[in-house]
């Protein structure tokens, strides 16, 4: 089998047309020597019988004359997003992984840049690329601070949103930061996440602890802590119909296929998400007080989200 450089994971749930049109802006351009990993976790729209038709090769591995080789894995079950990431990742072979949303479509060239970026910059354990929301804005979770609790709560009480350039009031996403530039923050987004295997090998692979939401951001901290650098790539490499998959979003409200059972599931995996991921971190670093204070603004914030789907 021919050396791989890069192996792209792709975690789908029923989002069979927005995964086709991903597939598309990826093979389109694909660089040699790439695998393409689809993982589904249990769709019930079609997803899996498009791929199958989709794909130029079925059998899993196999170096084709384009020089990428593509494999579809199809789970019994909707694992979550981060045990289902981790299901594709017992498949890559490439010296650097990347982390790609069903609900994305790459741009040109954005591969090899993203690839030839981690080449010359050895000490970087991650790349997050700036991304694109449907509105032409950029998704403002690919460029994230850590949610320490001061963060969190001006984040919660809206005081980033009224000061989004101040050093004080806006840790959660660092808007203060040049974003035309290349430099470092504290995490991004799993929609793209690219990451040398051996960084994986060494911090380890998504925590399974989550459902869905802050698996990436648990990464991010791993991967700073271990003492690689995580990297803002300030030039636009992808679109992101943000929140697809979850359907959590209004933006995407129109295309979401995800059922109000479903909805109302990841809302709640939501909350607890911020609660492990805070208790994780977190809660031996800070006071007893504050640690209750920052947990029942998660519950707070968290119930309105979920009342929000339970009455829509």
């Amino acid at each position: 089998m021919a050396e791989i450089d890069l192996s792209i994971i792709i975690l789908s749930y029923n989002t069979k047309d927005l995964l086709r049109q991903c597939l598309n802006s990826i093979t389109q351009t694909l660089p040699p020597n790439t695998e393409l990993i689809v993982v589904d976790n249990n769709s019930s729209d079609g997803s899996q019988e498009m791929v199958k038709e989709y794909l130029p090769c079925r059998q899993a591995g196999k170096i084709l004359n384009t020089g990428y080789s593509i494999q579809l894995i199809e789970n019994k079950d909707n694992l979550g997003y981060a045990k289902g990431n981790n299901t594709g990742l017992k498949h890559a072979h490439g010296k650097y992984i990347l982390f790609l949303n069903s609900d994305t479509e790459v741009f040109k060239g954005a591969l090899e840049e993203a690839v030839e970026f981690m080449e010359k910059n050895p000490d970087v354990g991650a790349l997050s690329a700036k991304t694109l929301l449907v509105s032409g804005k950029m998704d403002p979770d690919c460029h994230r601070g850590f949610p320490t609790p001061w963060a969190s709560l001006t984040y919660f009480f809206g005081l980033e949103k009224l000061f989004p350039k101040s050093r004080i009031f806006g840790h959660y996403h660092k808007f203060y930061l040049d974003l035309n530039k290349n430099h470092e923050i504290d995490a991004g987004a799993g929609a793209f996440m690219v990451i040398p295997r051996e960084i994986i090998d060494q911090v380890g692979i998504w925590d399974e602890s989550y459902f869905f939401y802050g698996e990436d951001l648990d990464f991010f901290y791993r991967i700073k802590k271990a003492g690689y650098k995580v990297v803002f790539y300030a030039r636009p490499l992808l679109k992101h119909y943000k929140g697809a998959s979850s359907g959590l979003r209004k933006e995407s409200k129109s295309i979401a296929k995800n059922s109000r059972e479903n909805r109302i599931k990841v809302a709640k995996a939501s909350v607890v998400a911020m609660e492990i991921f805070y208790r994780k971190f977190y809660q031996v670093q800070y006071p007893f007080w504050l640690t209750f204070i920052v947990l029942l603004a998660i519950k707070i914030k968290g119930q309105f989200r979920i009342i929000k789907h339970l009455l829509s």
